[in-house]
C-alpha cells in the first residue's frame, strides 16, 4: 500500500512539471511567430518628393463684359428710326437711332444765316479802317480785328452756328463702342425726352469674371497670373484667362475680389457664373499624393514602409490641390509612402507592396 502511494505521488510530481514546462514554452514563444501567420497587406506606394506645387485657388463669380457703355439721347424729340434689336451686334459709330431732324434742323439754317449776315456786317466795318489794316502793325490790327468782330456779332454767331450744328448731330444716335445691344428701352416712334437711355451696349470682345477669394489666399495671387475659367454651363472646356485686378479691400466676410480677363467669349454671356483656377506655384514643398493622407482622431497620419511594415507617421499638413498635399511636418523626403490600403492600417503591420 505505502509503495502504490509513493508511485502515485511521483506520477503526479512528473505531471505537474511537465505542465509547467508547457506553459513556460507557450510564454516564450516570440511574438514574430505571430506577425508571420498575419497576411501582409497589399499595398500601392507612392514617393515623398520636394517638388515644385500647384496650389490650386478655387473660385466662383459671374462674368461682366469688359466694357459697358449706357446710349444716351441727349435730347427730346421723337424716335423716327431705330435700327438695332436685343442681341445684336454693333461696331464702333453705327447710327444705332435716328430722332426727328426738322427742329434742329431749321436751327442750323438760322444759324447760317445769322453767320453770314455778322459776316458781312463785319466786312463791311473793317472798310473804315484800311489804313490800320495796310499799316503792317500786326498788333493794332488785331486789336480792331477783335473789335470789330465783336461788334458785327461774329462772335456769337460763329458759337450759335457750333451750337446748332451739336444739334442737328444729336439727332443721329451712334454706338460709342462695339458690341451687343441689350436692355433695349423704347421703340420706333416713341416721343423721348432728353438725356434718356436708350439702351445699354456690352462689349463683348472680352470678358471679366470677378471671383471672391480668401484673405489668406490672396498673398499668393498677382496680376497677370494665368487663370483657367470653366463656365457652369460647360464645365467641360476650359478658357484660358489672367488675373487684371485685386481689389486692395477685404469685405465683411473675410473675401478679396479679382478680376480675371478672358481671352475666349465663344458661348459666353454677361451675367454667366464661372468658376476660376488659380495656379499659385510652391516652389520646394515636401508633396505626397492626397491618396496617402489619412486621419485617426482627428490628426493628419501617413503611412511609410520600413522593412516590409508600415509606419505611422503624424503629419502636419499645408496646403492641398486636390490630387497632391504639402507636407510641412512629421515625414522624411524621399520616404516611401502608402496610398492604398491604408485607412484600417496598423503601425508596424505587415505590407506587401503591389506594382501595377
Amino acid at each position: 500500500m505505502i509503495k502504490f502511494r509513493c508511485i502515485l505521488l511521483g506520477f503526479l510530481a512528473l505531471s505537474f512539471f511537465s505542465c509547467k514546462n508547457d506553459e513556460e514554452k507557450v510564454e516564450e514563444a516570440p511574438t514574430e511567430s505571430f506577425r508571420n501567420e498575419v497576411a501582409a497587406t497589399e499595398v500601392r506606394v507612392a514617393k515623398a518628393e520636394v517638388k515644385s506645387f500647384d496650389y490650386l485657388i478655387n473660385a466662383i463669380g459671374k462674368l461682366e463684359a469688359a466694357s459697358q457703355v449706357t446710349a444716351v439721347i441727349e435730347q427730346a424729340g421723337f424716335l423716327i428710326e431705330l435700327n438695332v434689336t436685343e442681341g445684336q451686334s454693333v461696331e464702333k459709330g453705327d447710327v444705332i437711332a435716328r430722332l426727328d431732324p426738322t427742329e434742329a434742323q431749321l436751327r442750323l439754317d438760322k444759324a447760317e444765316i445769322s453767320l453770314r449776315n455778322a459776316n458781312a456786317e463785319y466786312e463791311s466795318m473793317k472798310l473804315g479802317y484800311e489804313t490800320i489794316f495796310n499799316s503792317g502793325d500786326e498788333a493794332q490790327i488785331n486789336a480792331i480785328d477783335e473789335q470789330l468782330k465783336a461788334k458785327s456779332g461774329l462772335f456769337m454767331a460763329e458759337v450759335e452756328l457750333k451750337e446748332a450744328m451739336l444739334n442737328r448731330a444729336r439727332c443721329e444716335l451712334k454706338a460709342p463702342i462695339s458690341g451687343k445691344i441689350a436692355d433695349l428701352k423704347f421703340k420706333e416712334g416713341s416721343l423721348v425726352g432728353a438725356n434718356q437711355e436708350l439702351c445699354e451696349i456690352l462689349g463683348t470682345k472680352q470678358m471679366i469674371l470677378k471671383v471672391k477669394v480668401l484673405e489668406s489666399d490672396i498673398s499668393l495671387i498677382s496680376p497677370n497670373q494665368k487663370a483657367e475659367v470653366y463656365s457652369i454651363s460647360n464645365s467641360q472646356n476650359t478658357i484660358e484667362g489672367r488675373v487684371i485686378g485685386i481689389n486692395p479691400k477685404v469685405d465683411e466676410n473675410g473675401l478679396v475680389q479679382v478680376s480675371v480677363a478672358i481671352n475666349s467669349t465663344a458661348n459666353l454671356l454677361p451675367g454667366m457664373n464661372a468658376r476660376a483656377i488659380i495656379r499659385a506655384p510652391q516652389n520646394n514643398s515636401l508633396v505626397v499624393p492626397k491618396d496617402a493622407l489619412v486621419y485617426r482622431s482627428g490628426r493628419a497620419v501617413v503611412f511609410s514602409i520600413e522593412n516590409e511594415e508600415s509606419k505611422w507617421n503624424y503629419v502636419e499638413v499645408g496646403k492641398d490641390n486636390g490630387e497632391e498635399v504639402e507636407i510641412l511636418e512629421g515625414l522624411e523626403p524621399n520616404s516611401t509612402v502608402i496610398t492604398s490600403n491604408n485607412l484600417q492600417l496598423a503601425h508596424q503591420a505587415p505590407v506587401q507592396i503591389v506594382k501595377d
